[in-house]
């Protein structure tokens, strides 16, 4: 395909360049992303007015795009907050502890039910359960949290989602494109995601496990400090009165119930609004009902979401229930969330619950915008080299298609490729692999499976074979392990670490383990 390049191309890859070399010198790539931004509009364009407006433009249909993964974060926070004032996180996480006891046990764990449940559901239910409820056990068991965050990416967004082997949503588009049988790009991209998947967990485990630490219940006090400071927050580390909550007063940080958290004003309010009779004036009272209360959320949160898995099951596998589509799964857990956020502040604090649970609220998405409020503009300079969003960011009228600029550039390196089967397997990955930097993982499926069935016969290479290997490229990079301004960002907002951090992190285990990939694709398949 003779694809034109204009000067927007160009400078739109000189975009890409300047922030893959940001990014490698550990420097943030806000400040990169919008002024490239800016430089991609206004050359596109010829207009300035249409280069600063695309500045705000591409932040805000990022945020549209993203911000059901804010939410979230939000809500799921929002009720792990509750939970821990009322003091049953701690109990929550206590039955798992007979399993994850150590770093290497949680590790194992961690990465096994969020591979399973993944790859029956996509990571998009099944980071907010893991992070809802196992997250807490490895982070006491000892692992750190930048090392809970590359597991579940890795088993997730990565091993599972790169083969879609039950759904197989990804191998029919590579498949369609490609002309060839889907369930042969299935069979092959579950091998080559495997290959991927434990070549990265090993490099993950022997790197990160001399940052973990012997179990403690204060590391889980530690962690969970973090949604009320946020992540990256330096300069306010000592300000204890809530970050952008401005004039709130702070919330106890540790559960209510005992004699020293505001006893004095709740024994003046008693004085005047509790009848000397009523059994909750009693301290020892009061806190065996905590106790019981606390305990009874312990229990009633991990059966929700079990029973979420299995309805999930059940619409899978049977006709019992209907199936849920596209993101209605997410949606599900978020309203679980919130239901149980609403009935741990009802019982933690009936008298102005209300006000509680608006606090809860307010300080989870406090904390998803702090920890990912910077991926929107990066994100925003990505899409707009997506025709689908491109449009609106530039301020094109609606019926108007938009450039497809980052695909234009990828398809332009075809006519480049030499007639070798490792070099063009190679360039292939690579191809899936940049197409994946607008951070949705299957847009680029349908050029990698277009790639793969024209020059899969010129070098004597399976077109199947070649779909795969593109579409571990796509996927691995856009679906939310490599890339920051993706799905990444639920990830560590639920582990509690910055997305570029953990995007930094899973590069060269990830890149390790794409290569040996495609290595043994070339030489077996």
């Amino acid at each position: 395909m003779d694809v034109q390049l204009t000067a927007a191309h160009w400078v739109y890859l000189a975009g890409i360049l300047v922030i893959l070399a940001t990014m490698a010198l550990r420097k943030n790539i806000v400040v990169p992303a919008v002024v490239a931004t800016f430089l991609t509009a206004l050359t596109f364009s010829g207009s300035i007015v249409t280069g600063l407006s695309a500045i705000f433009n591409a932040s805000l249909v990022a945020a549209k795009e993203l911000f059901n993964i804010f939410l979230i974060i939000a809500m799921v926070t929002a009720m792990l907050g509750a939970l821990r004032q009322l003091g049953a996180d701690r109990m929550m996480v206590a039955p798992f502890r007979r399993v994850m006891r150590a770093g290497t046990s949680s590790f194992l764990v961690l990465a096994a039910v969020t591979y399973v449940i993944s790859l029956f559901f996509w990571p998009t239910p099944a980071v907010p359960l893991v992070g809802a409820v196992l997250i807490p056990v490895a982070i006491r068991a000892g692992m750190s949290p930048l090392s809970v965050g590359m597991v579940i990416a890795i088993c997730g967004q990565g091993m599972a989602l790169s083969s879609d082997y039950i759904i197989k949503v990804a191998p029919g588009i590579s498949a369609a494109a490609a002309g060839v049988d889907a369930d042969s790009v299935a069979d092959k991209a579950l091998v080559l995601s495997l290959i991927v998947g434990v070549t990265a967990l090993l490099i993950t485990y022997f790197v990160q496990k001399r940052h973990w630490r012997a179990p403690s219940a204060d590391l889980l006090v530690e962690w969970e400090a973090e949604a009320d400071s946020g992540i990256g927050d330096t300069r306010g580390s000592d300000d204890s009165s809530g970050g952008a909550g401005g004039s709130r007063p702070p919330r106890r940080p540790e559960p209510a119930g005992g004699p020293s958290s505001g006893g004095e004003q709740a024994a003046a309010a008693t004085a005047v609004l509790v009848a000397p009779s009523d059994p909750v004036a009693d301290p020892a009272e009061a806190e065996k009902e905590r106790r019981g209360t606390a305990k009874a959320f312990a229990m009633l949160v991990p059966l929700a979401y079990l029973a979420f898995i299995v309805y999930l099951m059940l619409g899978k596998f049977t006709e019992v229930v209907p199936p849920l589509q596209g993101g209605e799964a997410a949606a599900i857990v978020g309203g679980i969330a919130a239901l149980i956020l609403f009935a741990a502040a009802a019982s933690t604090d009936r008298g102005s619950f209300l006000e509680t649970t608006s606090d809860h609220l307010v300080d989870g998405l406090v904390f998803a915008f702090k920890a990912m409020g910077c991926v929107l503009p990066i994100a925003g300079f990505f899409f707009i080299g997506n025709p689908e969003f491109a449009g609106p960011i530039l301020g094109l009228s609606a019926d108007a298609a938009g450039p497809a600029i980052l695909f234009d550039l990828v398809t332009s390196v075809q006519a480049h490729l030499p007639q070798n089967a490792f070099v063009t397997s190679f360039g292939i990955l690579l191809i899936g692999v940049v197409a994946g930097l607008d951070g949705s993982g299957f847009s680029g499926l349908p050029l990698t499976g277009a790639l793969s069935g024209a020059l899969g016969p010129a070098v004597d290479v399976d077109p199947s074979t070649l779909a795969a290997i593109g579409q571990m490229g796509n996927i691995w990079s856009g679906g939310g392990v490599i890339i920051a301004w993706s799905s990444l960002v639920a990830v560590a907002g639920f582990a509690r670490v910055p997305v570029l951090d953990l995007a930094r992190k899973c590069f060269l285990p990830v890149m390790a383990g794409l290569v040996l990939s495609t290595v043994f694709a070339v030489l077996v398949f």
